[in-house]
């Protein structure tokens, strides 16, 4: 045998060793819908990932989290440190040993990025990504942009890092954001604290220990002299110079101006002025994230949300979020590690609240293109089982989610449902007709939990009173509500209300008006169309009903 032929046996023999250490980690079946290739990216274009090192014992954090937010446990809201929730999260030493060992041999520089310690990045050229991570990164724009991204359909792990890297990232997410959950409409609204009985008296526990913060994406920004006119308008009892703290995240500003909140990007303003609106007297903080309004990755700005709340010693009580993409857009991966970072914060006392999404059982489906199909989407966050997820209803006594057909619900497809809310959903699962036809994940986390009005809701934008209508709604008018809760909660000595479903599922689950009568096929789809229906009890539509204040109040004090 010729040396050239035995140099070519000792490599193939090579690769054949260097493939069988690789372990597929996650792949998808192609593009997302929307989503075009434009080939394989330049080899020598930098590329930044970022690395989620498998945290030391996340299902102990659970067990901890579970007990604290249980009514009748002994650990009933005693929520946790921010040491205590990094002794849970951060990886432990035989991890980082093993994930440092693979950068050095690979001459990779890390850098940390988490306070938890669960999350490294660092850059190297695309070659060399697709080699150390079996992938084939292509350039991907979406038909509707001229903005471009770098991801692959498929990753894999060298079999050393196997159960120590829970996410390479990005790679397979494709979640664009959704820059507002709520379409513009027209009628009439008033302050939505008359048909839940929300005080108007403000509150006066809040400083230091209780906020309520907004999230903002995608260029959404707050506006404070439309605040200073809605106040005129809508609450003429409170300062008219009432306002909020601005924090930033990732380059993310707030500009001030008749041009800086255009039509059809009122999310800030909506979200902001219902927040102040409604808890009176309780401190409101506006987090402007960065981000690219196209094919921005949405999936990012949920992940340094999160990390950058788990790095502040006061972090807010209550957080609003208004904002969703496609659950399947994100991968089982990331989904799972940002539902994780929502399931700290919860451990730290923190109460997240988000909408439902407004695509009904279609995810985020437009104009109609999903009507005809019977595979159901959902939306996230809105399926993590840490968020507290709020649908939508109209009119009054009784209030319904018929013409409401855009309020979002169904079951996971990659989070399974959690033991507080099986036994209510296995009743709403015996009412669906066996001959029903709509394909959906029954053994799925389920929501909404609960729902607020989201119809015709009146803000000011650019100085113009207008009105809107969706979860977007929904989801800052229920966030105000707990905030204003915690308020009396520290009045009384007690600790805030934290993590919610538990309690709403258990000794909160009568503090709600049932609604029983809408259906959910999707805003652009025909009434007639498939989707669920609200019945007694919990529904896909509605969750346990709308917010009876005194009661949730009377249950909390409880």
């Amino acid at each position: 045998m010729n040396m050239a032929l035995l140099r070519l046996l000792a490599a193939l023999s090579l690769i054949s060793v260097s493939y069988a250490r690789m372990v597929l980690h996650e792949n998808r079946r192609g593009a997302p819908s929307g989503f075009i290739s434009h080939g394989p990216a330049p080899a020598d274009e930098l590329l930044t990932l970022r690395v989620a090192l498998t945290s030391n014992d996340i299902s102990g954090l659970e067990k901890r989290l579970i007990s604290a937010s249980t009514p009748g446990s002994q650990n009933f809201r005693q929520w946790l440190s921010m040491e205590e929730v990094k002794s849970f999260v951060q990886p432990s030493p035989e991890t980082v040993s093993a994930f440092t060992a693979f950068a050095s041999s690979n001459g990779l520089n890390i850098s940390v990025i988490s306070p938890n310690e669960d999350w490294v990045s660092f850059t190297l050229p695309v070659s060399q990504a697709n080699t150390l991570f079996g992938a084939k990164f292509e350039v991907f724009s979406l038909s509707s942009s001229n903005d471009t991204i770098i991801r692959t359909l498929s990753v894999s792990l060298p079999s050393e890092l196997v159960g120590h890297v829970e996410v390479v990232h990005p790679t397979i997410a494709f979640a664009a954001f959704s820059p507002r959950l709520g379409e513009s409409a027209s009628g009439f609204s008033s302050l939505e604290r008359h048909l839940y009985g929300i005080p108007a008296t403000p509150a006066t526990h809040s400083a230091n220990n209780n906020t309520l913060l907004i999230t903002g994406y995608a260029e959404n920004w707050a506006q404070f002299a439309d605040l200073s006119s809605f106040l005129e308008q809508f609450r003429p009892d409170m300062l008219s110079n009432t306002t909020f703290e601005v924090l930033t995240l990732d380059n993310g500003t707030n500009p001030q101006g008749p041009d800086e909140a255009p039509p059809g990007w009122q999310e800030a303003n909506l979200d902001i002025q219902y927040a102040v609106g409604i808890a009176t007297g309780v401190p409101v903080q506006f987090l402007s994230v960065g981000g690219v309004i196209t094919v921005a990755d949405f999936a990012t700005a949920l992940l340094d949300t999160t990390t950058f709340l788990d790095g502040l010693a006061n972090p807010p009580s209550v957080i609003s979020t208004s904002y969703g993409s496609n659950e399947d857009l994100f991968g089982v991966t990331m989904a799972t590690k940002i539902c994780n970072g929502y399931m700290a914060l919860a451990a730290r006392g923190i109460s997240s609240v988000t909408g439902s999404g407004d695509g009904g059982v279609r995810g985020l489906h437009d104009l109609g293109k999903g009507c005809t199909n019977a595979t159901f989407e959902t939306v996230f966050p809105a399926t993590c089982p840490y968020m507290t997820t709020v649908g939508s209803t109209i009119g009054i006594a009784p209030e319904t989610a018929t013409p409401v057909n855009f309020t979002g619900g169904g079951f996971s497809i990659y989070f399974p449902a959690p033991e507080y809310q099986t036994a209510a959903v296995a009743g709403f699962l015996e009412t669906i007709p066996s001959n029903f036809t709509g394909v959906f994940n029954a053994s799925g986390r389920a929501y909404p939990d609960l729902a607020v009005q989201g119809v015709n809701f009146k803000i000011v934008a650019d100085g113009q009173t207008t009105t809107i209508s969706g979860t977007s709604c929904s989801a800052p008018t229920f966030a105000a509500i707990i905030a204003l809760i915690n308020d009396r909660l520290i009045a009384a000595g007690k600790p805030v209300l934290g993590f919610l479903n538990p309690w709403i599922y258990s000794t909160a689950a009568k503090a709600f008006t049932d609604v029983t009568a809408g259906h959910n096929a999707g805003e652009f789809c025909p009434a007639s169309s498939l989707g669920f229906d609200a019945v007694e009890g919990w529904d896909a539509l509605s969750g346990f009903g709308t917010p009876i204040f005194s009661e949730l109040l009377a249950a909390a004090l409880g």
